[in-house]
């Protein structure tokens, strides 16, 4: 049997690659087609327990000790299956799902139906367990039919009472644990009391099982003693309903927080923002090149002898005021000098290419949900399309590290003296191992951490295994492909290897001037391109930064693009604004500093999330504290390598661009 499941897993491996081609569910549920016959077994799945404010410290459902149903199911059977793993994807597994068969026995049937059990009398360190659990809200999640269900472990209720008396005015567990919150000391006159009794709602349409709801009876509240017994009850209650099956994850989608007015108002304002940004950058385009270039032009013909003495707007030009100007023409001969680290360059520039395109499929992936399949509504879709698209866009990567690594390597001073050097293989290199490097770095730290801690977040050893394969034989030979497909895309013996560019690149780099106003130096500049870019996103970051951290299902994924394209545009346009005031103070390293305008998007980011951490969220413990700044920090290292290329690539165009027109001696 394991071997099959075993094979299941690798052939499902392959899957994973055609998962882009079509749309094959990755669903390995027993009832794939989620309808049932009268009589029929629907599974409950339990995932995990844990502090509501923290959702990475999430355990496996029995660390706390309740009991095993009295079903055919229960350990002492021999073919029961209570806690029997669930097969899961690979997707389900990195985000974190570790499903367990609860050992509930449950019939799809119009009857009401109650499983139960007792635990053995309470031991103190049971009882401390559920005293902890009760002090941090805990919470328990549970899958039926593929629903998700959240149940309450249980209250801190005064001692006095007899029984707990306790009014719940939600509607159900989930709404509750938001209104409640955490108790950081018990004191003496309050004392936990769990849940014993759960009644779950099933609401069916024809064979398929449209609602769950799971609300946690408060007249079963016991006190937690050592020495008590506790008497679980599991009711089950059918009714039918006239819900369409296909509707069913609508009520889990917070349309009044995803539609909120401020978030179409955020989308409508970040496109101002780029209409006044690309009409800033037509009027540099136009205005002042167009008299920088009548300017230049007519330097170029007085020393041919003609007597151009009007500027522009045709007034007559003062003797001795042209011959001596200063801006961006002077720096023709630098400008497009191979920047300083070359190889690494170039590997940024590859890896941030890849990361475009991939961000870009992910998207338009979940965008065409309706097509394929909700991508909210299968566990682990969106990071199995991450997946995908990562391996498959490798080639990406190589490509325009290679092309780029080509066009600028014969303006370096190796080259000139026609040095024979391994760069090619360092570009190689780099860019196969940069990003993998320190992903790879993060996620073995929080996997430390997670299995120090015993949480379901370890990610399997197997699918390490397999996420190790698929990069060795899918990415890096596509990576190698593509570096290869850029060396070689233009032939040299049609061009000259400095055919690429407009302008001769000189021997001896001209110095650049000091005393420049702050405008004129990238470190007063890009500080303020990185603000540009971040407040185009910032309201989209709060959506998305609460769908990771606090329970909600991300769904608007149309959003999502608009936001993306408006950063996308935003970046290069302040990029572009920046290079052009360092060029005109004379100062022609731009490629790093059109980049670093665009990845200095990131710190903002980063600093947001520090933010949020702080005052949005009520995370506590070294556990979440280390997974949110480990998160974090990659997001941001993306986000930046990401915004970086996009500003280096508009930057690139820009210069080129100016620089074709200009009369070069």
């Amino acid at each position: 049997g394991i071997v099959g499941v075993k094979m299941d897993r690798s052939s499902r491996l392959t899957a994973a690659l055609l998962l882009l081609l079509s749309s094959s569910k990755l669903s390995s549920a027993g009832t794939a087609d989620h309808r049932y016959k009268n009589g029929e077994h629907v599974e409950l799945w339990v995932n995990k327990v844990g502090p509501y404010a923290n959702p990475q410290e999430a355990y496996e459902y029995y660390t706390l000790p309740y009991c095993a149903p009295d079903t055919k199911n229960h350990p002492n059977n021999k073919d029961g299956r209570h806690n029997e793993w669930k097969v899961q994807s690979m997707g389900e597994y990195l985000g974190g799902h570790a499903l367990r068969h609860s050992g509930h026995d449950i019939k799809f049937d119009a009857k009401d139906q109650s499983e139960g059990c007792t635990t053995a009398p309470l031991t103190e360190e049971q009882v401390q367990k559920f005293t902890i659990a009760i002090q941090h809200r805990w919470f328990y999640q549970m899958y039926f039919d593929d629903l998700p269900v959240w149940g309450m472990v249980g209250e801190l209720l005064p001692t006095e009472s007899e029984h707990a008396s306790l009014k719940v005015s939600e509607k159900d567990d989930r709404d509750r644990l938001e209104h409640v919150s955490d108790v950081s000391e018990v004191s003496g006159n309050m004392h936990p009391y769990v849940y014993t009794t759960r009644n779950l709602l099933v609401r069916y349409n024809g064979d398929q099982i449209v609602q769950v709801d799971l609300t946690s009876d408060p007249k079963s509240l016991i006190k937690v003693d050592v020495g008590e017994k506790l008497a679980f009850q599991l009711h089950v209650q059918w009714e039918p309903t006239t819900d369409m099956f296909h509707s069913r994850f609508d009520r889990y989608l917070d349309h009044e927080f995803f539609k909120h007015p401020i978030h179409w108002f955020s989308v409508f304002n970040s496109f101002m923002m780029v209409l006044f940004l690309m009409g800033l950058v037509a009027l540099i385009l136009l205005r002042t090149l167009k008299k920088d270039y009548a300017r230049y032009g007519l330097v170029a013909d007085m020393e041919e002898g003609a007597d151009g003495e009007v500027d522009e707007d045709g007034k007559p030009i003062k003797g001795g005021e042209h011959s001596e100007d200063a801006g961006w023409k002077q720096v023709h001969g630098d400008v497009f000098r191979a920047p300083a680290f070359l190889p690494l360059f170039a590997a940024l520039v590859g890896t941030g290419w890849q990361l475009v395109v991939l961000t870009a499929s992910v998207i338009l992936f979940a965008v065409l949900g309706p097509l394929h399949g909700e991508v909210h509504e299968e566990r682990g879709e969106v990071v199995h399309a991450v997946i995908v698209c990562y391996s498959l866009s490798s080639i990406v990567a190589g490509f325009m590290s290679g092309k780029f690594f080509k066009i600028y390597y014969p303006t370096t001073a190796a080259a000139r003296r026609n040095e024979k050097t391994a760069m090619w293989q360092m570009v190689m290199a780099l860019t196969v191992l940069l990003l993998p490097t320190v992903t790879v770095f993060i996620l073995t730290y929080l996997n430390t951490v997670s299995l120090a801690y015993g949480t379901i977040n370890t990610i399997p050893f197997l699918v390490i295994v397999k996420l190790f394969l698929i990069w060795v034989f899918i990415s890096v030979p596509l990576c190698v492909v593509g570096t290869m497909l850029g060396r070689h895309a233009s032939p040299d013996s049609v061009k000259g290897p400095l055919e690429h560019f407009p302008c001769r690149v000189n021997a001896i780099p001209r110095p650049i001037p000091e005393d420049v106003p702050w405008y004129g130096k990238p470190s007063g500049l890009i500080p303020l391109a990185g603000l540009l870019s971040f407040g185009s996103i910032f309201i989209e970051l709060y959506y998305v930064l609460t769908s990771l951290w606090n329970y909600k299902f991300y769904h608007v994924y149309g959003f999502l693009l608009g936001v993306y394209s408006i950063l996308a545009i935003v970046v290069g346009m302040t990029s572009i604004i920046v290079v052009y005031f360092c060029l005109n103070a004379e100062n022609y390293l731009w490629q790093w500093t059109a980049f670093g305008s665009g990845a200095s998007t990131a710190g903002y980011v980063y600093l947001y999330g520090v933010y949020y951490f702080f005052f949005k969220t009520q995370m506590h413990g070294f556990l979440q504290t280390s997974f949110y700044f480990g998160y974090m920090t990659l997001i941001s290292l993306t986000l930046g390598l990401l915004c970086g290329t996009l500003g280096h690539g508009a930057a690139h165009s820009f210069v080129k661009a100016i620089f074709q027109n200009v009369k070069v001696d």
